[in-house]
């Protein structure tokens, strides 16, 4: 793969909205071409009979089982609101 290149340097800042000077660019420039050459010379690293793998180590869904249960009453939680309308927490308008 090619090196990185300054315009595409900038290009990923304006997406991020981070404004960059041309040291700070140069420096990036520098440095994530090294990112991508280290990740390059993992292609050469011998994997036959290595299984994919999703996590290094051997981890299952230890989620709890998704068991309805009763929620707490609404009089109960509307107490504690600092205004409520028609049985509804209210909330002040945050858009016009």
């Amino acid at each position: 793969m090619p090196d990185i290149s300054k315009e595409q340097v900038k290009h990923v800042a304006n997406l991020a909205r981070l404004e960059m000077s041309e040291v700070e660019v140069e420096k990036f420039t520098k440095q994530l071409g090294d990112i991508i050459h280290f990740a390059e010379s993992l292609n050469e690293l011998d994997t036959t009979g290595v299984p994919p793998t999703t996590h290094v180590l051997e981890i299952r869904n230890v989620m709890r089982e998704d068991v309805v249960e009763e929620g707490l009453p609404r009089d109960l939680v509307l107490k504690n609101a600092p205004d409520t309308q028609d049985g509804q927490i209210r909330v002040p308008t945050i858009v016009e």
